[in-house]
């Protein structure tokens, strides 16, 4: 299953990509399940990327929830979160 990802602001400067094509194992069909495999590359995508850590996830350019399905073809952005004022 391919899956686009986009990574934005800080996080794309942290994780020094700002977008890629990923080719997710089988299994790995929800949002939690991406973000393992993010963070099982280890040093600065697990710490970016940690759990509880602060960032947003958008399927498809939609908010997701951990638990939000994937399937081929999706776009993923992984976001600081936006505050205003």
């Amino acid at each position: 299953m391919n899956i686009q990802v986009l990574y934005f602001a800080k996080l794309r400067e942290k994780l020094g990509v700002s977008a890629e094509t990923l080719d997710l194992p089988d299994g790995a069909a929800m949002v939690a399940m991406l973000l393992d495999v993010l963070r099982a590359r280890g040093g600065v995508w697990t710490e970016a990327l940690a759990a509880g850590g602060s960032f947003r996830v958008a399927v498809n350019q939609e908010l997701a929830e951990m638990t939000m399905p994937l399937e081929d073809g999706d776009e993923v952005a992984i976001f600081p979160p936006v505050t205003g004022g």
